[in-house]
């Protein structure tokens, strides 16, 4: 089994960014066979102190891609890397 990408959503339930930015993820999600996580930083004191007013994040492999809106261009780039890395000579 090909290993994929795996994105770390740190967000709030009752955050409306928070649902724009997994929406809006989606179809990056499809077009790369890539997985998200969603973390409530309400559930951990540690999260909600780093977190707190910076949800949504977007993290993967413990690098901060974007908070608050989706960045595209940086989310494809860094699973296009992801693939390039985990399956060489695939496009």
């Amino acid at each position: 089994m090909k290993p994929m990408a795996l994105l770390t959503l740190y967000g709030r339930a009752w955050c409306h960014l928070c649902d724009d930015m997994r929406a809006a993820l989606e179809p990056l999600l499809a077009e790369f066979a890539a997985q998200v996580v969603v973390i409530d930083v309400d559930s951990d004191p540690l999260l909600e102190a780093r977190y707190n007013e910076l949800v949504p994040v977007l993290v993967c492999d413990g690098v901060e891609l974007c908070h608050y809106h989706l960045d595209v261009a940086r989310v494809r780039a860094t699973l296009a890397a992801h693939v390039a890395v985990t399956h060489p000579g695939s496009s």
